[in-house]
């Protein structure tokens, strides 16, 4: 700390990902004009993610078009990046991190070092859960960095034959992603339809019929047993007893936080780092971000109250870097993280877009437009007031309505809104 000030002198970002780079920024905006560290345990500096799946999967995007930064961009802010450098463990008394050389993104190297800190900012992200059995197999692969989408990318030749496991939006992406460059594509979904998770089963359904308007098949309602070949895939084996040809499978079933390094730290570690509404996960300066981070969103409260959720959004990470840089320089000033989720979908030539949060148990209804017709928005009703909203091609309707859901609108209220929109 600065002698006679409370403002930290060093701070220090794990996590190269795009959360940890706008809390980068979000800190110099704030006033911070002391040391600044950003340590990646990918070799690549700070990119998007969401073209992963989409464009740069399709070869429509190359890698340097996906950088968050302009080059030098780094320097002309003054942060110090270490990438190739995985955290590795973290000493909350002496005020350091413990970080070694990473090889294919995690801890690899022999060699340890430390960086010190006055304030930190975690924002390691999440992995994506890998299927059981599959290690060591040529041809499977998860999808969450740019390393795996080039691997990808690089089966999606015309005629190959592609099994998605998972029917998220993740792996909903990466099978049109795969229809547009030519290949034969399964998507494998355990429950009933698609997106259940996200948008209910209802809905799921709806948009879940993309994949066969494509021509894309669908495998619902039955789980997958393993994946067979001795050095390369062959196929999936279901658990029907039956077989799905595969040249390359896509595994999408979800992500894991990357908290093992935190282990020993004394942090609270409960599927992500757990955080107050201000982000501060308890030790005075220390922060966390993204989809790792676990924190209440206030305007969850009517549903949630200050339980702290983990959310996978693009928005939520920008939301958090811009939070934090704010929070952390005047922590006496701190404002709780309130926002509307939201999240977008691209796939095939259609947009899905979700506001606010879907449950499975809310009660879904068409408000503008015909589910018939492919351009649609469905509001989600709990407890007599709007939850969330989805809309497939229906943009327009879905910014006023996401607008809307910020006062926590009645459901009349929002049928209101809807009347003026037919």
């Amino acid at each position: 700390m600065s002698p006679g000030s409370n403002r930290p002198e060093r701070i220090v970002v794990v996590g190269a990902s795009l959360a940890g780079a706008r809390a980068a920024h979000s800190i110099r905006a704030a006033g911070h004009d002391g040391a600044l560290t950003l340590i990646g345990a990918e070799s690549h500096l700070p990119y998007d993610r969401p073209p992963l799946s989409k464009e740069f999967l399709t070869g429509e995007r190359e890698a340097l078009e996906l950088m968050l930064d302009a080059d030098g961009a780094y320097d002309e802010l003054g942060v110090e990046v270490m990438v190739g450098t995985a955290a590795v463990g973290l000493d909350l008394e002496n005020r350091t991190v413990a970080v070694a050389p990473a090889v294919n993104g995690s801890a690899g190297g022999d060699s340890r070092d430390t960086v010190p800190f006055d304030a930190l900012v975690i924002a390691t992200g999440a992995a994506a859960r890998p299927l059981p059995g599959t290690e060591g197999i040529e041809g499977v692969h998860t999808l969450r960095t740019l390393d795996d989408s080039t691997a990808i990318r690089e089966g999606l030749v015309a005629g190959a034959r592609v099994a998605v496991v998972g029917g998220g939006f993740i792996g909903s992406e990466v099978a049109a992603s795969a229809k547009a460059r030519g290949c034969e594509v399964t998507v494998i979904e355990a429950a009933s339809a698609p997106l259940v998770r996200g948008l209910g089963a209802e809905m799921g359904t709806r948009v879940g019929a993309l994949h066969d308007q494509n021509g894309v098949e669908l495998r619902l309602g039955v789980g997958v047993e393993g994946v067979l070949g001795t050095d390369r895939v062959e196929a999936v084996a279901m658990a029907d007893d039956s077989r799905i040809e595969a040249d390359l499978v896509v595994v999408g079933i979800g992500v894991v936080p990357n908290t093992a390094w935190l282990e020993s730290s004394g942090l609270r570690i409960d599927n992500g780092v757990v955080c107050d509404a201000t982000l501060c996960c308890g030790p005075p300066g220390v922060y966390a971000v993204g989809d790792v981070a676990r924190a209440p969103n206030r305007w969850l409260s009517p549903w949630h109250g200050e339980a702290p959720i983990r959310v996978e959004h693009w928005t939520a990470a920008v939301e958090h870097g811009m939070a934090v840089g704010r929070n952390l320089m005047a922590p006496d000033e701190a404002q709780p993280y309130d926002s509307v989720p939201f999240v977008w979908s691209d796939q095939y030539d259609a947009r899905i877009q979700v506001a606010g949060h879907p449950d499975a148990d809310d009660d879904v209804e068409v408000l503008v437009g015909s589910a018939s017709d492919r351009s649609f928005l469905a509001g989600y009703r709990r407890d007599g007031r709007l939850s969330a909203v989805m809309a497939l091609d229906s943009i327009r309707p879905f910014v006023r309505f996401r607008r809307l859901l910020a006062g926590h609108p009645t459901w009349d209220e929002a049928l209101e809104l809807a009347a003026t929109l037919r």
